[in-house]
């Protein structure tokens, strides 16, 4: 862990929910060799990445471009895929939320989504809440996409965990 990390702070909606917040780690998603966003991984004391399903946590993207709500939105299912089966019924209700979570973004944006444990998720765009869920199955596949061992960018996925892989 960097110096810059461990004196990193948790943004004001993360704080709230979860004062013992620490940055895990942070890396950056490249596309084609551009920059998409960077990623940060917030996390309380004890975290087990192997069971970030059951455990408090938030994932915080910073956005280097502009892209559309409905492309994220879109991009995560087909990720989720990658993490676990689910159905059609499950893909088009969870479109629909992720559709209402994640408005088009512009560099500089934030989006972050708060995992409080159990299947309870709240999106966040600029520190204003989005959207809210309680399904476990969903927070597992989307947290997934950036913390399962099948994610699709395993090097981000080493820097957002840390070294405690």
């Amino acid at each position: 862990m960097t110096v810059a990390t461990a004196q990193a702070t948790p943004p004001a909606e993360l704080r709230a929910a979860l004062p013992q917040a620490r940055l895990q780690g942070s890396g950056v998603l490249r596309f084609f060799g551009l920059r998409v966003y960077e990623a940060r991984l917030w996390v309380e004391p004890g975290f087990e990445p192997d069971t970030y399903a059951r455990q408090p946590f938030a994932l915080e993207l910073v956005y280097d471009r502009r892209l559309e709500g409905q492309a994220i939105a879109e991009r995560s299912v087909a990720e989720m895929r990658r993490v676990g089966p689910f159905d059609d019924t499950q893909a088009k209700r969870w479109l629909a939320l992720m559709r209402q979570a994640f408005p088009d973004v512009a560099a500089g944006d934030r989006l972050l989504g708060l995992h409080e444990g159990e299947g309870q998720v709240r999106f966040f765009h600029n520190g204003r809440q989005t959207a809210e869920v309680l399904d476990a199955d969903y927070a597992r596949l989307f947290f997934g996409i950036w913390l399962a061992r099948q994610t699709s960018a395993p090097a981000l996925r080493d820097s957002l965990l840390g070294g405690s892989r």
